[in-house]
């Protein structure tokens, strides 16, 4: 027996538990699991894509993937429906406690005790009751080094694969660095490797320091590279550590297009590096976004921007993969001209998610570590949207604040600049936009002069151009000086992945809850014409998990009474009718299966995917089928 495992059970006795006895899988109150997930704000946010990332490798093994916080309890979960039964009889759901205390030797308890990844298989676990499982699970650690979290896999002990460990690990060590790249707002965040196309990588060293150039952290890469202890660290400077001063850093990052870094580390090896500067409130900031040559750029915005961005730098293209034929064609043409100068234009309906796809192109970008600057052309009132993009200086038009300020295009330098709802931009004003992207220079109102700007363009709009142009509304040179590359989201009503979508956005808005919705209001769903397509489906279902409570599957009496308002009853199939009537419930489930049968052309496993049932449902629903 391992080691590890060995003291586990050690300490599991001086708990006081027994194998053989019945553990309690109670979990705590809904309210207190709401405040533990609200005060794991952070881990939660950062932690979901990568546990998106980790179960499609391990899907349809008889897995789940979960997180928990520092004590072990559950604070979110995803996993194989046809592993969730078994899961529930042991609590794997959020809310419930995992430590050694509650439940023995288990992943989860050991991996925090230990503060290293643990594997526990079948009866390696302490209480019997859990035999039938297998764990792999790793803590996650703040920049400070302190356990927060842990990540795990279990499963049916059957389906064990020695993989599995690798895959947690890395996927912990993922969001470690997401975490520690967005710990500090007032600092100098550097990532730097021997080998530059590792940066931006799991294998890339990270490290902090105040704007002085104070040490502050080092993820574990970073620590390893060093060489250093994280003690002997904190009397050192990014000057002794990278033979550069931090001036000469500032000095670099206020050029138009800052490449990498080659710098000599204090042990003699030299290391590419790409540094974030997030200045708060100091002079350095100051020197930053207003250079004193007038023709350079300023290569950093605003911290609460930078902090915006930060959050919103959580998911790339592969995220948006949900089995979409349309979508899944609008990735890949898009994942052909990352980093290529060839500007992106997105079409679509509103609310279909142009601003998403246009943040996860920029970061799965090579400017992923600049900023991502979100203009929406048709929110700005016509008479200030000059100066929100161009900026102005100091008494450029009455009201304009003192020492002026950064127009969106220059706080996008060295990133990428998002122009939403680009037909709605004024026909005066699309004449300076054009001439901004073909100079590559920016004019402040109120000022002289010029300053170089590098940025790369996405635009949206849900109007066609084409029309706007025929009618004198935008500028044909223009238009074409924007469609490097035309994409067309599909509306939410043409997509073929609306099941998995709904699994996905209650995954994130039910606050740890697991909820689904009944194969009727799916049925509903699909008929339904979304006119506000994803903001308007995530609306609803917020509101209908509030109105659901304790109730975990989501029923029609739960939509709100607009969505009911706007269903053409003479549209729907008998089910649906009879459900709207109060119909019982055996008749409705028997009707829906007939209807979908006959659309299915009588083929009972297409019947039973689009309905999200079994074959065995189906054949004991409809007994003639056999």
């Amino acid at each position: 027996m391992p080691l590890i495992i060995e003291s586990s059970r050690q300490r599991s006795i001086a708990y006081g538990l027994q194998p053989a006895a019945a553990p309690d899988f109670s979990p705590i109150a809904p309210s207190a699991l709401s405040l533990l997930i609200e005060q794991n704000r952070m881990l939660h946010t950062h932690a979901v894509p990568a546990m998106e990332t980790l179960y499609q490798q391990i899907v349809n093994t008889h897995n789940m993937v979960i997180l928990t916080d520092a004590d072990g309890v559950i604070v979110h979960s995803l996993g194989d429906d046809d592993f969730l039964e078994k899961a529930d009889r042991v609590a794997l759901r959020p809310g419930v406690a995992w430590s050694e205390q509650s439940k023995g030797t288990n992943a989860i308890g050991t991996a925090i005790a230990e503060k290293a990844p643990t594997l526990v298989h079948a009866t390696q676990h302490y209480l019997a009751a859990n035999h039938f499982l297998t764990c792999s699970a790793a803590p996650i650690t703040d920049h400070r080094g302190s356990v927060i979290g842990v990540l795990d896999v279990s499963g049916d002990q059957r389906s064990f694969h020695k993989h599995t460990m690798a895959l947690v690990r890395m996927s912990a060590l993922m969001i470690e660095n997401q975490l520690f790249a967005s710990a500090f707002e007032d600092a100098i965040t550097l990532h730097f490797h021997v080998r530059p196309e590792f940066i931006g990588t799991l294998m890339e060293g990270i490290a902090s320091f105040t704007p002085g150039g104070r040490f502050l952290s080092a993820n574990r890469s970073g620590l390893f590279q060093l060489g250093l202890s994280f003690a002997t660290l904190q009397s050192h400077t990014f000057s002794s550590l990278f033979g550069l001063p931090v001036s000469a850093l500032y000095d670099h990052y206020r050029t138009a297009a800052p490449g990498l870094l080659n710098v000599c580390m204090h042990n003699g090896v030299r290391v590419y590096g790409r540094a974030q500067l997030r200045l708060a409130n100091s002079a350095l900031q100051h020197t930053l976004t207003r250079p004193a040559d007038g023709d350079a750029a300023p290569a950093v915005a605003p911290s609460p921007l930078h902090a915006a961005s930060a959050a919103r730098r959580l998911s790339g293209l592969r995220y948006l993969r949900t089995g979409d034929a349309l979508l899944e064609l609008v990735i890949d043409k898009v994942s052909k001209v990352l980093g290529r100068d060839i500007p992106i234009l997105i079409m679509g309906e509103t609310g279909t998610g142009k601003e998403l796809l246009a943040q996860a192109i920029h970061n799965d970008s090579p400017r992923a570590m600049g900023p991502f600057i979100a203009v929406n052309c048709a929110s700005i009132p016509e008479t200030l949207i000059e100066s929100e993009l161009f900026g102005y200086e100091d008494g450029a038009f009455t009201g304009a604040r003192k020492k002026g300020a950064i127009g969106k295009i220059l706080q996008a330098n060295g990133g990428t600049l998002f122009l939403d709802e680009i037909g709605d931009m004024p026909f005066g004003l699309q004449a300076r936009l054009l001439r901004v992207l073909q100079e590559r220079m920016v004019t402040p109102l109120g000022s002289s002069k010029s300053i170089t700007v590098n940025v790369e363009l996405i635009c949206a709009t849900n109007h066609n151009l084409r029309e706007r142009m025929a009618k004198g509304l935008f500028r044909e040179d223009l238009y074409y000086r924007l469609n490097g590359l035309v994409v067309k989201l599909p509306p939410l009503r043409e997509r073929s992945d609306l099941e998995t979508v709904v699994k996905k956005i209650l995954a994130s808005e039910s606050n740890g809850g697991r909820y689904t919705v009944s194969a009727e209001i799916l049925q509903l769903f699909k008929q339904h014409r979304w006119p506000g397509n994803f903001r308007q489906l995530t609306n609803l279902l917020r509101t209908a998990t509030v109105m659901a409570g304790d109730e975990h599957e989501i029923s029609l009496r739960h939509m709100p009474d607009d969505f009911l308002d706007d269903i053409d009853m003479d549209a729907l199939p008998s089910a649906d009718k009879m459900l709207a009537g109060g119909a019982n419930l055996e008749d409705m489930e028997r009707s829906a299966i007939l209807q979908s049968l006959e659309a299915h052309g009588g083929n009972v496993s297409a019947t039973a995917r689009a309905l999200g049932v079994s074959r065995n449902t189906i054949y004991r629903k409809v007994p003639h089928l056999k």
